[in-house]
């Protein structure tokens, strides 16, 4: 008798029943002669996908009217455009409606928080409960653990607590022993309330020492939860740009735990070769090691934090978000006062291109809230301009290429903390039904650095869990079919 693997039998015994509500008519969409792309399979044909439940329950090379199969429920006429998985998208800031919706728009399906992460855990997925129209999802925040560790705050508001985190005097000093130790303690309680590891903004938290950061990379190793991480800035580390990725993958081959570093163009700048390169060496001698870069050449921040403590720059690289004003000394001054977000220019397109066709570097937004207005054009077009203007335009790397850095990598670097997103970041049978269908001739971003709350165009249907977000180019009123994306140590 032959033996299935696994896999093959929860997918063929999907099959048998997905056919079974086929036959009975239950199938709730059909999406009709669209350009399948599976990163996975390596799929790249015409196919017609037959939704089930918010499942993938078939993919035909007849359209149902030729495969016995009857025609109920409403169909997409996908011809023209790209089929493929929805976009996940490993670094997504802004957590709000507002910022969902631009990012729908862009083709994700799945946004997710693991850079900086948030605190507390479970309040944060509690809020979001039953109103994303995204799949959600955060890492335990070490900054925000770290400020209510040190100053013994009520951690019942989230927002206070980020904020304190970032513009506190506490971020800039070391912590004791005891003070370590309760941050672990938080850090963990994230884990079991279901955060998907671990979130380090090390620049930002200049005073945690190499000792702190080590002991917490233990954690994540011994809970087997992922470091997402934000290296500590080169010039607290005499200036050496490879010297902040040393530390963080010494902290990994030493402890063990996985390692996903965070917006590699933005923190190594010219140094992203040699960095890649170490990363690679790193991965071949058995370091679980990722990175990500995202498609522009300017960053963003908060203007109050502490990487802007001892700041030697040119002024006329800032620009103030809001209004798109380059800054000078004084109003570097007065905005730090103030606080808020600042677009940090001077990366060269040279490398910035490079970093996007590298095939083992992952496509991740660093996308910032639009929930108070204008910010970083990266969270309404980082997806589009990939797609549009390095793979079209430029022909810097192929399609499938690109559509495997937005899709498949980032699911399966997290496949081992939170399993279900085995059934994301592919389409074939049995994956949930998270689909961007595109124009690749037409996708395109049109967010800029002055006019940044402006949708991509080009990405015409997007669906969460089977439901249309985005009809039509259109984005879809009063839906919230996001889900949460938990670890695997939720109580």
């Amino acid at each position: 008798m032959m033996r299935l693997a696994k896999g093959s039998w929860i997918a063929t015994l999907f099959s048998v029943l997905a056919l079974g509500a086929l036959a009975s008519g239950a199938q709730d969409l059909v999406i009709l002669n669209g350009r399948v792309m599976d990163p996975e399979s390596g799929l790249d044909g015409i196919r017609h996908v037959v939704i089930v439940d918010g499942k993938i329950a078939a993919l035909l090379t007849e359209p149902p009217a030729t495969t016995g199969l009857p025609e109920t429920g409403p169909s997409i006429d996908a011809t023209g455009l790209v089929v493929a998985p929805g976009f996940v998208d490993l670094h997504a800031h802004g957590q709000d409606p507002e910022s969902n919706r631009f990012q729908a728009a862009d083709g994700v399906t799945t946004a997710l928080e693991l850079e900086i992460g948030v605190y507390p855990v479970g309040a944060w997925y509690a809020s979001r409960e039953g109103t994303a129209i995204l799949n959600y999802g955060a890492t335990a925040s070490h900054p925000v653990a770290r400020y209510a560790a040190i100053e013994g705050v009520d951690d019942s508001d989230v927002t206070s607590l980020a904020s304190g985190a970032f513009g506190g005097e506490s971020a800039r000093r070391a912590a004791s022993d005891a003070e370590i130790d309760r941050t672990l303690e938080l850090l963990e309680e994230g884990l079991r309330d279901g955060a998907l590891g671990l979130g380090f903004g090390i620049t930002y938290t200049p005073g945690a020492s190499h000792e702190e950061i080590f002991r917490a990379f233990g954690l994540g190793a011994k809970l087997e939860a992922p470091i997402f991480v934000h290296m500590r800035a080169a010039d607290r580390m005499g200036g050496d740009r490879l010297a902040p990725i040393q530390e963080v993958i010494a902290n990994a081959a030493a402890t063990g735990a996985a390692l996903h570093i965070v917006h590699l163009n933005s923190s190594t700048d010219e140094s992203a070769r040699p960095a890649l390169a170490l990363i690679r060496a790193a991965r071949e001698h058995g370091v679980d090691v990722t990175t990500e870069s995202y498609p522009y050449t300017a960053g963003s921040t908060l203007i109050q934090s502490a990487l802007f403590d001892d700041f030697q720059g040119d002024y006329a690289d800032l620009q103030w978000a809001a209004s798109g004003d380059r800054l000078t000394l004084e109003t570097f001054l007065e905005y730090r006062r103030l606080g808020g977000m600042v677009i940090i220019h001077g990366r060269s397109e040279t490398t910035n291109q490079w970093l996007v066709q590298q095939p083992d570097v992952i496509v991740a937004s660093d996308g910032i809230s639009f929930a108070s207005g204008p910010a970083h054009p990266r969270g309404a077009g980082c997806y589009a301009k990939v797609l549009g203007y390095y793979v079209r335009e430029r022909g810097a790397l192929d399609l499938m290429t690109a559509l495997r850095k937005m899709t498949l990598l980032p699911a399966q670097r997290l496949e081992a903390i939170a399993p279900q997103m085995k059934d994301k970041g592919r389409v074939r049978v049995g994956a949930d039904a998270d689909l961007t269908l595109f124009d690749p001739e037409t996708v395109r971003d049109r967010a800029t650095y002055t006019d940044s709350m402006q949708t991509s165009e080009g990405i015409r249907f997007v669906l969460v869990g089977g439901e249309l977000v985005v009809r039509d180019g259109e984005l879809v009123d009063g839906v919230a079919p996001g889900r949460p994306v938990r670890g695997r140590l939720l109580r």
